[in-house]
């Protein structure tokens, strides 16, 4: 793998994680923060407290999985999944916030950090994979982020 390659992947492992938590933080304490904004609009029960834990899960997840991706020689794939995670997110606060005309926790990052981060994930890291791979990777995360939703729907529980 060339040196700028390399490069690029470093510097996306890095930002995942870093929008991540930068991400979770406006969910948490933007407006009323979004166990709150999730009780009110859909009557769901998840405490403060099982949102971070949630998150936290989440976050170590991504390091893990990005540990592991270099170290079995596959960050690029997990790259495009977690590129189609994030852009899947951002647009789900901007849809949600646009249907319900109202701010949601973590629409500015969404759309601000995360919804360019995947664009230009997918993007920078399509080249070399047949197109069936890229779009299954792409399905992934989409699959994921549908996965976190049902979970956050059921307040935390699996």
């Amino acid at each position: 793998m060339p040196d700028r390659s390399r490069s690029s992947i470093a510097l996306w492992s890095c930002l995942v994680p870093i929008t991540y938590v930068i991400h979770i933080a406006e969910e948490f304490y933007g407006g009323e923060g979004y166990p709150a904004y999730l009780k009110r609009l859909r009557g769901v029960e998840l405490s403060p407290t099982k949102f971070l834990v949630g998150q936290a899960i989440g976050l170590g997840l991504i390091i893990i999985g990005l540990l592991i991706a270099r170290r079995l020689n596959f960050p690029k794939q997990l790259l495009i999944i977690l590129g189609a995670v994030v852009m899947v997110n951002g647009f789900s606060h901007l849809g949600t916030s646009l249907f319900y005309r109202e701010y949601t926790p973590g629409l500015i990052t969404g759309v601000l950090i995360w919804i360019p981060l995947g664009v230009v994930t997918l993007i920078s890291f399509k080249r070399g994979l047949s197109v069936r791979r890229y779009w299954l990777y792409v399905a992934i995360g989409i699959a994921i982020n549908a996965a976190v939703a049902v979970i956050t729907l059921k307040g935390g529980r699996t």
